[in-house]
């Protein structure tokens, strides 16, 4: 289904989630997601908003339950929304740390990998990530709406800020 045929101003997710990507140097801290949807994909930790928490400690909460590090000097880094009608329709939101405490180790849910920022693994991630990612890592603020079939991208508009 192409972006423009969406009501986006009344269209509910399913879920909320977060995104959050850990930036040192020329680097950014990425994983090899080891279950759930995106299972062998490479992305930034995250996950679901849970009841009473806001955005920032969600995405805090999931870096730490992947990653057993604590992100620091996070930024919103902006919102991405996903329509699909063969996975959970997902309201992304995405963030931006340029520190940590502790040591990026492997869970049961993630194996942390360091990437070059002009290195991006974008074959092995999901297909939106090559339209938006390497701007947000750069300091630009996204939004995104972006249309799947089967994992696979169909349509989308992207516009920075």
């Amino acid at each position: 289904m192409p972006v423009a045929a969406i009501d986006w101003d009344n269209w509910q997710p399913e879920e909320v989630a977060t995104l959050l990507f850990v930036l040192q140097g020329d680097s950014v801290l990425l994983i090899r997601k080891k279950r759930g949807l995106g299972a062998g994909k490479i992305n930034g930790p995250g996950g679901r908003l849970e009841q009473n928490e806001t955005i920032l400690e969600c995405a805090i909460r999931e870096t730490n339950e992947e990653l057993l590090i604590n992100p620091l000097n996070v930024r919103a880094a902006g919102e991405l929304f996903f329509h699909a009608e063969d996975m959970p329709r997902i309201h992304g939101h995405v963030f931006v740390a340029t520190d940590f405490e502790g040591t990026p180790s492997e869970t049961d849910e993630a194996i942390p990998i360091w990437y070059k920022l002009d290195e991006l693994p974008f074959d092995e991630m999901w297909d939106d990530d090559r339209l938006w990612l390497s701007e947000v890592l750069a300091g630009k603020t996204v939004q995104g709406y972006f249309t799947f079939i089967e994992e696979t991208l169909i349509d989308f508009k992207v516009d920075f800020s």
